[in-house]
């Protein structure tokens, strides 16, 4: 983004779809635990399926930057939380 001669805005996405309930998923068992014994869900911020489907689409900067993703959602689940984990024990 920073090669453009002129600002510009890009979406940078892997053009999958994924859930709180995949992330919640991946943080968890990045440290064998599972996610469903730890979070709770409250109905009453639930919302409506306003739309079936949300999906990033990455088009324009790939075209026009050259962007490609480099690393898939659990492995940039596992860096957050190693991330975090180191972060703690400093």
């Amino acid at each position: 983004m920073l090669q453009c001669d002129e600002p510009d805005d890009f979406v940078i996405a892997t053009g999958t779809t994924r859930s709180v309930a995949d992330l919640c998923e991946a943080a968890f068992a990045c440290i064998g635990r599972d996610w469903r014994d730890h979070v709770r869900t409250d109905p009453a911020f639930i919302r409506p399926a306003d739309v079936e489907l949300l999906v990033g689409d990455a088009s324009k900067a790939r075209r026009e930057l050259g962007w490609e993703p480099e690393i898939c959602f659990e492995n940039l689940i596992s860096e957050m939380v190693e991330a975090r984990l180191a972060a703690l024990d400093a």
